[in-house]
């Protein structure tokens, strides 16, 4: 009879060893009812399906948990067929640092303030969707985020300026909006260690580029498709950082002829400005400059023989006042 009864007791061990349905569920119980709270807001969607109340949360599709804490630390919706608004529930996970709605066109609404409540926050990507209303100040309190991408979406109104108070963002991605108004002067005083990448492109913003630009060394800065205008020579210069630079399709008014560049310079896009003066002769040095354009603007001259600037096509240079020498033809 003894060795039946442990070879009971060491059949029940074996089972909770060899099947996880018996083992103690890891989800926190506070994190799985505030995920459920956000499927139901989203309309019960088919993709959610794994988000089964008699299941482990843990292991639950576009959620993940921290090993160590067991706390929900990431919440990833790409591409899904799900449509309302961001659930204001999402602020209701105080242990996420991985916010991502992303490709789903049939988010709608503005962004919720209870986003703000999520204090360890590193990574946010609330892109291609169709959310509307303002860029939210309350970002700037959040003083982990790394990553900050509001990309391809209806947002509108200003940029606000206490964004350049995030001390550890490397990356600011407001490209592919409706955003008006001007660069604020307070991005040429971000408070990190090195400026974050900076994507404002297609949008509708106007005025002059501020000055104290010039004080951040950009490694990667996207301007196009603005209606800025003035000068924008303070950006660049031999100490600078810079590698990739769009400033194109705006109404920027400078001569360019006696510029000079960083030798990390590998993309510099001009396009479609009221550029004046000749080609400068410092690019020619530029072995990594790999795309280059400065069509449709007002240059002359004979365009630098040397490096990479014949490498470009017919099509980077025509459409100027009287620029000339290959691609183009001779002077």
């Amino acid at each position: 009879m003894k060795t039946y009864s442990l070879f009971i007791i060491f059949l029940f061990y074996f089972l909770s060893l060899s099947f996880p349905c018996y083992a103690a569920e890891k989800c926190n119980p506070k994190d799985k009812k505030v995920l459920l709270k956000i499927k139901q807001d989203l309309g019960n969607p088919y993709h959610l399906a794994s988000w089964n109340p008699d299941t482990d949360c843990c292991d639950w599709y576009v959620v993940d948990c921290d090993p160590k804490t067991n706390r929900i630390n990431a919440l990833t919706v790409f591409q899904a067929n799900i449509s309302g608004q961001i659930p204001a529930a999402v602020g209701d996970l105080p242990f996420l640092e991985t916010l991502l709605f992303r490709h789903i066109t049939n988010i709608t609404g503005e962004i919720p303030s209870a986003i703000a409540k999520l204090t360890r926050l590193k990574t946010v990507r609330l892109s291609w969707t169709n959310l509307t209303g303002p860029v939210p100040s309350f970002f700037s309190k959040l003083k982990t985020l790394t990553y900050l991408d509001l990309s391809f979406n209806q947002l509108s109104g200003s940029i606000p300026p206490s964004l350049s108070l995030l001390p550890s963002l490397l990356a600011l991605h407001l490209d592919r909006n409706r955003l008006t108004g001007t660069i604020p002067e307070s991005f040429g005083a971000f408070t990190g260690s090195s400026p974050p990448d900076l994507f404002l492109s297609h949008n509708q913003l106007t005025g002059s580029v501020p000055k104290t630009l010039g004080n951040m060394n950009f490694t990667r800065i996207d301007l196009s498709r603005n209606k800025l205008e003035g000068d924008i020579s303070f950006l660049f210069g031999k100490s600078k950082a810079l590698q990739d630079a769009d400033f194109s399709r705006n109404l920027f008014e400078f001569d360019i002829t006696k510029l000079e560049f960083p030798e990390s310079l590998s993309n510099l896009d001009w396009n479609h400005n009221k550029l004046t003066g000749n080609v400068p002769v410092g690019l020619t040095t530029l072995d990594n400059l790999q795309q280059f354009n400065v069509s449709y603007n007002r240059l002359c001259g004979q365009i630098p023989v040397g490096g990479n600037l014949q490498s470009f096509t017919y099509a980077e240079y025509f459409h100027n006042r009287c620029l000339c020498g290959a691609p183009l033809p001779a002077c």
